[in-house]
């Protein structure tokens, strides 16, 4: 059982509140996930030039400026970093490769968990709401965010395996289920040279998606091609840069509301997560009927 939800600002008005509302939705989920939490936060503060690197490191003693200087020192390209915890953003015109590289090379043990041209995610084991006030989630702007509490099923408790996973640019995935067939599919997609870093089924499917839409597919198709391919019990809402998506399996078990108004629309695994929010007894309120996908766009 995990605990799911996510916020589109349509109200440009209410893009300076989403960290408050959506820092509240993801500890109301507390009690669906108390193992770890994580979020992916999109906004327009990224020049259209750049790409911005969401870190982590098991080093807690890392020297972020030192990461930024080898980084700039090996793609010749100027940086800046934000620091947050044990967590930094870095952003960079430089070409990805080279950046990966230098990351790579670094002795401070860097670890990309994310990337892109809008997106910021960070993830960390404990409850929801320590997570998110030791990372100031309740003062992000963006105009998009997506969450997740886990409780830990089918791997370790680790911030490796906590959601959201995000195989690719400014797209990230979270999951309330379990695949049973994801061993399966893993080892299709090693044969197609896309490797999976952790034990973790829901990586299989972002993974999966991630390798759809890179040959072509759009978010929906590649929706549908899980719909066709994985066996289990699941919700999946995934975003991209301009979008985010929801779909359950075809018994439709794992919980999934949608409030959705001129200002918003949101989702969260269970109803007391959105009432918070403005304008929710106006809202249009529904459960997504099986096998049937829900596409908004920013």
């Amino acid at each position: 059982m995990c605990g799911i939800v996510g916020i589109l600002v349509r109200d440009p008005a209410l893009e300076g509140e989403i960290g408050q509302y959506f820092s509240t939705m993801l500890e109301e989920m507390t009690a669906r996930g108390p193992d770890s939490a994580g979020l992916a936060i999109y906004d327009r503060g990224v020049a259209a030039d750049a790409t911005r690197y969401s870190l982590r490191t098991d080093n807690p003693h890392a020297n972020w400026d030192a990461v930024k200087s080898e980084v700039e020192a090996a793609t010749g390209a100027s940086a800046s970093i934000e620091i947050n915890g044990h967590v930094a953003f870095l952003t960079t015109s430089a070409p990805v490769a080279a950046v990966h590289a230098a990351l790579a090379a670094s002795g401070e043990q860097i670890i990309v968990v994310g990337e892109g041209h809008a997106m910021s995610l960070i993830k960390d084991v404990g409850l929801p709401g320590d997570i998110c006030d030791r990372y100031d989630v309740s003062k992000v702007t963006g105009y998009m965010a997506l969450g997740h509490t886990r409780m830990a099923t089918e791997s370790a408790v680790t911030i490796d395996g906590a959601h959201p996973f995000s195989p690719r640019p400014d797209l990230a995935l979270v999951h309330n289920g379990s695949f049973s067939n994801h061993a399966t599919i893993r080892r299709q997609l090693a044969d197609a040279g896309i490797n999976c870093i952790t034990e973790n089924d829901t990586e299989v499917c972002a993974q999966y998606i991630g390798w759809r839409m890179a040959e072509g597919d759009t978010l929906e198709d590649a929706m549908r091609h899980v719909l066709k391919e994985f066996d289990g019990f699941f919700t999946l809402v995934v975003s991209t840069q301009n979008a985010f998506s929801v779909v359950r399996d075809a018994f439709a078990c794992k919980p999934m509301v949608v409030a959705e108004t001129d200002q918003y629309v949101a989702v969260a695994s269970e109803y007391h997560a959105l009432a918070g929010l403005p304008g929710i007894e106006n809202a249009r309120v529904f459960e997504p009927q099986p096998e049937e996908i829900h596409t908004w766009t920013v």
